[in-house]
């Protein structure tokens, strides 16, 4: 019997699926069947094209992403080129002005999208990459990358920062009960610091960006203290950023961040946080050496790995109360994606990052939320972010984006975060915030 025949037919059969797929022949890319690459034909293909994609996101945050559009760029045929730069920030002018801008960035606040979109820097949304913006996310969060009426960008990544992560265990052994309400919270949290525990371990180093865990502290309490009311003003500087509410919900914070018998848990006194990396900051919970860490959702994959998620397991998460068990204020943050030039392959890469099909996709992956209206909690990697999911999905859910990636971007991640870092090294309340309104820029 002749086996030559068959393998050679087999040979020519794949080639042909693989060229129909527009999957390279160097052997270095999955082979793909017709079927698996029907999902993708929508986008069209776009063989030997390119789309640079730059971010912050790093290691296996960034593997995840890659692994999840693998697929698309095989049956299209576009070599999606990643870089992930923790100094994203600082760094996406330069690029820009070196004339070395990405074809696509993903922007962690709406607020530097904003900046480039004014300087005309950014390519307004493609037709179809505004349909799937009006179909997949509320008016609220397309709003956040819309200027001046026009649609930049759409969501990629939400989270929800409004947690509090906590050992299940710890709080059964001693008898304590989730709060519902502010002042349970603070109930619980004088019953830990009274049995030897700090109650709080937290962490606000992160390179550049060091202080924003405190910024999220400070909104989420004036949140829950003042309304989206008022949150929305401050948020829009039309009150002083030291209006006294504000001050107020400062000094909350500050009576539980700086506060050495309340924090900082497993590392030493309050002000040891300035110097822990947020990464980190949660992880005195897994050896009882403190009992709550207020963190997002993102949290999720941060966690040694073998660390087991879940209301029974080692860790999980709960609404930082509001003043009422039926309040349901929610800051959250998020990820979105904007082009600098406009070519095929660059709308259809756009078109799948804005798809359910993606959001979907990526959650299926690891520890991921959005807040795309396709998206299924089923997917959801840990029980926290389908808690997360559902909550950005509830109509009763009273949500307010992050405030520093809204303001003026040298005044969100810069005067803002200086001023936290200063703050809780000592620095008194109404001078800490004093200083970032002198540096509001007029218009």
């Amino acid at each position: 019997m002749r086996f030559g025949a068959r393998p050679a037919l087999a040979v020519i059969v794949l080639a042909a699926l693989a060229l129909a797929c527009g999957v390279p022949r160097d052997g270095g890319a999955q082979l793909h069947t017709a079927a698996d690459c029907g999902p993708y034909a929508g986008y069209g293909r776009h063989p030997g094209t390119a789309v640079t994609v730059y971010a912050e996101n790093r290691d296996r945050e960034a593997d995840l992403f890659e692994e999840t559009w693998a697929d698309f760029a095989d049956c299209t045929g576009i070599d999606v080129r990643y870089e992930g730069d923790g100094e994203f920030e600082a760094r996406i002018q330069l690029r820009v002005d070196g004339g070395s801008a990405p074809d696509v960035a993903f922007f962690p606040q709406p607020g530097l999208l904003e900046r480039f979109a004014r300087a005309g820097s950014l390519k307004p949304a493609s037709a179809g990459v505004v349909a799937l913006a009006k179909k997949g996310w509320s008016a609220d969060w397309n709003s956040y990358a819309t200027v001046d009426g026009t649609l930049y960008g759409t969501p990629l990544v939400a989270n929800v920062k409004s947690f509090v992560w906590y050992s299940p265990r710890f709080f059964r052994d001693r008898g304590l009960s989730v709060p519902r309400t502010w002042s349970e919270l603070m109930a619980v949290t004088e019953k830990v610091a009274a049995s030897g525990v700090k109650p709080w371990c937290a962490g606000i180093e992160s390179a550049e960006a060091t202080g924003w865990p405190v910024t999220d502290w400070i909104e989420d309490v004036l949140l829950r203290q003042q309304g989206t009311a008022v949150y929305d003003q401050w948020v829009a500087h039309t009150i002083p950023f030291d209006d006294p509410r504000v001050i107020r919900a400062m000094d909350t914070v500050g009576s539980v961040l700086k506060e050495d018998r309340y924090a900082n848990g497993g590392f030493g006194p309050a002000r040891s946080m300035a110097s822990i990396s947020y990464q980190e900051a949660g992880t005195p919970i897994l050896s009882g050496d403190c009992a709550m860490h207020r963190q997002a959702s993102f949290y999720a994959g941060l966690w040694p790995k073998g660390t087991r998620i879940g209301p029974d397991k080692d860790v999980y998460a709960f609404l930082l109360p509001g003043t009422e068990p039926a309040s349901r204020p929610v800051l959250g943050g998020g990820v979105f994606t904007a082009a600098f030039t406009d070519r095929p392959e660059v709308r259809a890469f756009q078109e799948y990052l804005a798809s359910a099909d993606f959001a979907n996709a990526r959650m299926r992956k690891g520890p991921f939320v959005s807040a795309n209206k396709g998206v299924d909690p089923a997917n959801a990697a840990t029980p926290v972010d389908g808690l997360a999911i559902r909550l950005l999905q509830d109509p009763r859910t009273r949500f307010r984006f992050d405030g520093s990636d809204l303001m003026p971007a040298s005044v969100g991640a810069g005067t803002f975060w200086k001023a936290a870092v200063d703050w809780i090294g000592g620095e008194e309340t109404r001078q800490a915030a004093g200083s970032v309104e002198r540096s509001w820029p007029s218009r």
